[in-house]
């Protein structure tokens, strides 16, 4: 049974920084790649960043390119993101997300961020 856990979510001043981490149980992160989105109130959940092992990339969405950057913590099977130079534009519920194939099957429970300016 795969499990995935975030934690690090908190009340943050914009310009701020937060650092989020997902770790996972019943599988290994090297095998598979990994994501983080996020959902706003009232806004569908979009995506954030990603890491795929198999081909070294790691990619994030244009609204946090320079301010967020995601790592792999292979002792803890756990990755990180951090985000810096936050802005409540960044308030939303933060969900890690692993892949099976080509679809994101596996998510944890969310982790809320919230900025205030």
């Amino acid at each position: 049974q795969v499990q995935l856990v975030e934690s690090g979510g908190g009340l943050v001043q914009a310009g701020g920084s937060l650092k989020l981490s997902c770790t996972a149980f019943g599988r290994t992160f090297d095998r598979n790649p990994v994501g983080w989105f996020r959902q706003a109130p009232g806004k569908d959940r979009e995506f954030v960043s990603s890491m795929s092992w198999s081909d070294g990339v790691t990619r994030y969405a244009d609204s946090v390119k320079g301010r967020f950057t995601l790592s792999r913590d292979n002792a803890k099977n756990a990755v990180n993101l951090q985000m810096d130079s936050l802005k409540p534009e960044d308030t939303a519920v933060y969900f890690c997300a692993s892949k099976d194939g080509s679809t994101w099957a596996y998510w944890g429970q969310g982790t809320q961020v919230i900025v205030s300016s």
